[in-house]
C-alpha cells in the first residue's frame, strides 16, 4: 500500500513572489518573575567606553588675519612718525641756524620728548599686560578646575596671590591660604578657597562701588533739567565706575587698556542683551506699586540706576580674576531693595511745592 504524500509548496522560476506574513504585535503584558529570570546583563556596556574624565571639546578658535583697518593704522601711525621726525628734524636745524644755544636746548626738550613717549609706551605696554593676566587667570581657573590636580592648583593660587597682593583687602586671607597652604589636599577645593579669601572681599567691595554709582546716577539724573545732562553724567558715572573695579581687581588699565576694557564691557552687554528700557521694565524694576508713589523724574532716575547696576556688574565679570563658582554672582535683584528705598527716601524728603 503506497504512503500518500503531503503536499508541499514549490517556487516557480520568474513568478513574483507573495509577500510573507507579517507578524503581528505582541499585546501588552507584565513579567513574571519566571520571565524576570531570564533577562540577562549585556556583556558590553556602551556607557564604560566613555571617558568621564576627557576634558570637553575646545571650541573652534577665531580665525586672525590681517584687516584693513590694522593695516591702515600701522601705516597711519608710521607716516605720522616720519612726518613727526622730519618737523622735529627741521625744527632743530632752524634753532641752530639762529643760534648754538637755541640748537641745544631743541635737542634737550626732543631728548625729554622722546624718553616721557617711551616710558608712556611702557606703561601702556604694562597695562595691557595686567589686562591679559586677568584673562589668563580666568581660563587657567577653569582649566584646574576641570582637571583637578594639585600642583596646578597651588601654582595658580600663588600666581592669584601675586596678582593680589598690591590689595590690602586681601592681606587676611593671602594669611589664612598660606596656613591651609598643606591641609587642602584637593586642587577644585584649593581654588574655591582662595576664591572665597581673595577674591569675595573684593566683591564686596565691588557690590558697594556700584551701588554708590547707582545712587549718585539716580539723584542726579532726578534733578536734571536737561536729558543731555543725563546722559554726559550717566556716561561719565559708568566709565569711572568701570576704571574703578579695574583697579580694584588689581587690572590697572592705562589709557589704551581703558578703551580696551570698555569695549570688553560693551560686547558683554550686547551679548547677554541688558540694554533693554521701556515701560515694561521699568515696571519690572521698581514694581508698580513704587512706581505709583513715585514722580516721574526719580522713577526715571531709579531706571537710569539699575542701568548704571548693569553697566557695573558687566564689568565685574570682565575684570573679576576668576569665574563665579564659590561665591553667588551678584545680579540686579540684589541692588533693585536699596535702590527703591534709597528712592523712597529721597520722595520723601523732598519738599513739595506749595499750591
Amino acid at each position: 500500500m503506497t504512503r500518500e504524500r503531503e503536499p508541499q509548496s514549490f517556487a516557480v522560476p520568474g513568478a513574483k513572489q507573495a509577500p510573507a506574513a507579517v507578524a503581528l504585535p505582541r499585546e501588552p503584558r507584565a513579567l513574571s518573575g519566571q520571565d524576570l529570570e531570564r533577562i540577562e546583563e549585556a556583556q558590553i556596556d556602551v556607557f564604560d567606553q566613555v571617558d568621564a574624565e576627557a576634558p570637553p571639546p575646545a571650541l573652534p578658535k577665531r580665525r586672525r588675519g590681517l584687516r584693513l583697518g590694522r593695516i591702515f593704522a600701522a601705516a597711519f601711525g608710521l607716516l605720522v612718525s616720519f612726518a613727526v621726525g622730519l618737523w622735529a628734524e627741521r625744527v632743530i636745524a632752524d634753532l641752530f641756524a639762529r643760534s648754538e644755544a637755541l640748537g641745544f636746548i631743541g635737542i634737550g626738550l626732543a631728548a625729554i620728548a622722546a624718553l616721557a613717549l617711551v616710558a608712556i609706551l611702557i606703561r601702556e605696554a604694562m597695562a595691557l599686560a595686567r589686562l591679559q593676566s586677568v584673562t589668563r587667570l580666568r581660563t587657567e581657573c577653569e582649566r584646574v578646575l576641570r582637571d583637578g590636580r594639585l600642583a596646578e592648583a597651588r601654582s595658580f593660587v600663588d600666581r592669584l596671590k601675586a596678582h593680589l597682593a598690591a590689595r590690602p583687602e586681601t592681606a587676611a586671607g593671602r594669611a589664612h591660604l598660606d596656613a591651609l597652604r598643606d591641609d587642602v589636599m584637593d586642587g577644585p577645593d584649593l581654588v574655591r578657597l582662595a576664591e572665597t579669601e581673595l577674591v569675595a572681599p573684593l566683591d564686596a567691595e565691588a557690590r558697594r562701588m556700584i551701588l554708590d554709582a547707582a545712587k549718585r546716577v539716580s539723584v542726579v539724573t532726578a534733578v536734571s533739567p536737561r536729558a543731555l545732562v543725563d546722559v554726559a553724567y550717566i556716561l561719565f558715572e559708568s566709565g569711572r565706575l568701570i576704571r574703578r573695579l579695574a583697579e580694584l581687581y588689581g587690572a590697572r588699565p592705562g589709557t589704551l587698556g581703558y578703551f580696551r576694557l570698555v569695549r570688553n564691557v560693551l560686547a558683554h552687554l550686547a551679548v547677554t542683551g541688558v540694554m533693554a528700557v521701556g515701560d515694561e521694565f521699568v515696571h519690572q524694576v521698581v514694581g508698580q506699586g513704587l512706581a505709583a508713589r513715585l514722580s516721574a523724574k526719580l522713577g526715571e532716575g531709579v531706571v537710569n540706576g539699575v542701568m548704571t547696576v548693569r553697566v557695573g556688574l558687566a564689568a565685574m565679570e570682565v575684570v573679576r580674576p576668576l569665574p563665579f563658582n564659590a561665591v553667588k554672582r551678584p545680579s540686579v535683584a540684589d541692588f533693585i531693595a536699596s535702590l527703591a528705598s534709597f528712592a523712597t527716601r529721597r520722595e520723601r524728603e523732598t519738599p513739595t511745592p506749595q499750591q
